[in-house]
């Protein structure tokens, strides 16, 4: 019991000599951080392009369908899982570049879209991601006219329904300059106790009749006081 109780009582000084360490530096570590969280905005802010976003619903079910049993909504929502997959197709992906004049491959007008079912709906939601908003906007209405078409032509059924068209979203999802910024933060705050932990942990110097005690085991009986001053001005003689 009495073993235990000291190193408990010696992690316990050790805590709070770090906190100390930290306490004494914390100037140094606030600066770190600040200085962080500022480069990180202005690096978000001058170098880093604003993605804007347009979506679209489209109502997987034609006007002329008829639901007339439980069967039949359970067959609709299987076949949104179908649907989704057709609007990644790559006919469907090239005739959008190609209507829209555009100069990309089929991965990359991939990469531009996002497509998601919501649970137990035939409502399938596109989404459209692209530096220009107007443009993002074009992106998504195309994709919900062409796949439309190609749902009906493939399922040999009547066109689903465009429940929404896309919008001129003039306000970026990404980035967030102030998530970059407080992310920065923390990451220097955190590095810069880190560093200073190591550096205070591979110090051994022994500076305190405390240190000594510490790290050689033995008690101090005295200290003596050494004249600064005086020792300088004998020096010089």
């Amino acid at each position: 019991m009495e073993l235990n109780q000291i190193q408990n009582d010696e992690v316990e000084i050790d805590l709070k000599e770090l906190f100390g360490v930290l306490w004494r530096k914390a100037w140094l570590i606030l600066l770190v951080g600040i200085l962080l969280a500022a480069g990180a905005g202005f690096y978000t802010k001058r170098y880093i392009t604003p993605q804007y976003q347009s979506s679209s619903m489209i109502y997987v079910l034609g006007n002329s369908s008829s639901l007339v049993s439980l069967s039949d909504l359970q067959l609709g929502s299987q076949l949104t899982s179908d649907y989704v997959v057709l609007i990644e197709s790559r006919p469907v992906v090239e005739e959008v570049i190609s209507n829209l004049g555009m100069n990309i491959s089929y991965e990359e007008m991939l990469n531009k879209i996002s497509i998601t079912n919501q649970t137990d709906t035939r409502i399938i939601t596109i989404t459209a991601t692209d530096p220009d908003p107007v443009q993002a906007k074009k992106i998504v209405d195309e994709f919900a006219n062409v796949a439309k078409q190609r749902m009906a032509e493939i399922m040999a059924t009547d066109e689903p329904t465009i429940v929404e068209e896309g919008y001129i979203n003039e306000n970026p999802v990404s980035p967030s300059t102030l998530k970059n910024c407080l992310i920065a933060g923390m990451i220097g705050v955190c590095l810069t106790c880190a560093i200073l932990i190591v550096i205070h942990l591979m110090n051994d110097t022994i500076k305190t009749p405390d240190d000594i005690q510490k790290y050689l085991g033995i008690s101090t009986l005295g200290i003596i006081p050494v004249d600064g001053k005086r020792k300088k001005g004998k020096h010089k003689r």
